[in-house]
């Protein structure tokens, strides 16, 4: 239960956790018929490279507590699949293993939690550079963690054995700290994760690596806005899975305003709250180019390893394929934003056309 809760749980009450999936229900669909859809192409292009779909594999830490095998089985899943995984700092396998394990994908990506120690991190990003990385994620909405009850009245901890192994020289896994109640994640945060953060590093990490910078957790559009200014060549519409601040707004309502915002300049990624293929439709109709997919992963790596991953991942796609063609969809350059309505707003459009 205590790893369940790890994984599900939220910040504070987690409202936001519930409002990640609940939004989906505030958007309806308007199909457009008598369009051939006898073939519909996922098809999407990333850093230059194709994928099988607009569906990517969030960073998400410790996935060894799902499976003995944890980022191992994520990364060849992935790979057969043929879309993306974003490993995770906090890891339980090392960085150099994980992007073996996936070398027969068309890319990997590394999500960086940025480290105080200026030098190792610096060691970190070249460490990811040359096993292959194509490019790293900040997360940006993490300065301090998020106050997750349920971790607290689990005493939550790293099971014996296990260590972030990407972190390895900094910190120890496992065991709590004498007379310390807070979680061993909690402790990595306080000790290690830096709270200083500002745009500034951005530039300072154009100095230490050329490949592509995606800033996670935005969603501000004034931020976003920001985010172009100094470069980024991507942007992830997140809230951390609503284990932050609790009371941010779900993901899936700022995606147009930061569509806006921004313009096409960048890439612009969004997670949280995915689970069904029309999901998926709707972000990419709000103005996502792709998704990235989180809890579900971690599902189906508990009940089934590696196969329950790509288990989930055909699904969506399946899904995805199916949603497509009921809306009149042919590729993914055809979903626009006409294809979404707020609820409620259909039944104006159908008392308008009586009058």
């Amino acid at each position: 239960m205590q790893v369940y809760d790890y994984y599900a749980g939220g910040a504070d009450t987690e409202s936001t956790v519930r409002d990640n999936r609940a939004v989906y229900g505030r958007y309806r669909l308007l199909p457009r018929y008598m369009v051939d859809v006898s073939h519909c192409d996922l098809t999407y292009h990333l850093l230059g490279h194709k994928l099988s779909m607009p569906i990517v594999v969030a960073p998400m830490s410790q996935q060894r507590m799902a499976d003995d095998e944890g980022e191992l089985a994520v990364a060849r899943a992935v790979a057969k699949e043929d879309t993306v995984m974003v490993l995770s700092t906090m890891a339980t396998q090392p960085l150099e293993d994980v992007a073996k394990a996936g070398k027969d994908g068309p890319l990997q990506l590394f999500q960086l939690y940025v480290i105080k120690d200026r030098a190792f991190c610096r060691r970190l990003i070249q460490r990811a550079a040359r096993a292959g990385y194509a490019g790293f994620m900040v997360t940006v909405d993490a300065p301090r963690l998020g106050n997750r009850i349920s971790d607290e009245r689990n005493k939550f901890s790293l099971p014996p054995g296990m260590e972030i192994s990407n972190l390895s020289g900094l910190v120890k896994g496992g065991q709590e700290a004498k007379g310390d109640s807070s979680s061993h994640i909690v402790r990595v945060f306080q000790e290690q994760v830096d709270a200083s953060l500002t745009w500034e590093f951005v530039k300072w990490m154009r100095d230490v690596t050329k490949l592509p910078i995606f800033v996670k957790g935005i969603l501000s559009p004034e931020d976003a806005r920001k985010a172009v200014d100094v470069g980024v060549d991507g942007i992830v519409v997140s809230n951390h899975g609503g284990r932050q601040l609790d009371y941010s707004p779900a993901t899936l309502d700022m995606i147009a305003p930061i569509r806006a915002a921004v313009g096409h300049r960048v890439l612009l990624l969004m997670d949280g709250g995915i689970r069904r293929g029309t999901d998926v439709l709707k972000a990419i109709a709000l103005g996502a180019d792709a998704v990235m997919l989180g809890r579900p992963v971690l599902y189906g790596l508990a009940l089934q390893g590696e196969e329950g991953v790509r288990k989930v991942l055909q699904m969506l796609r399946r899904e995805l394929t199916l949603a497509m063609q009921l809306a009149g969809c042919t590729s993914l350059q055809t979903i626009t934003q006409s294809l979404v309505l707020p609820f409620g707003v259909g039944v104006h459009l159908g008392h308008a056309s009586k009058l």
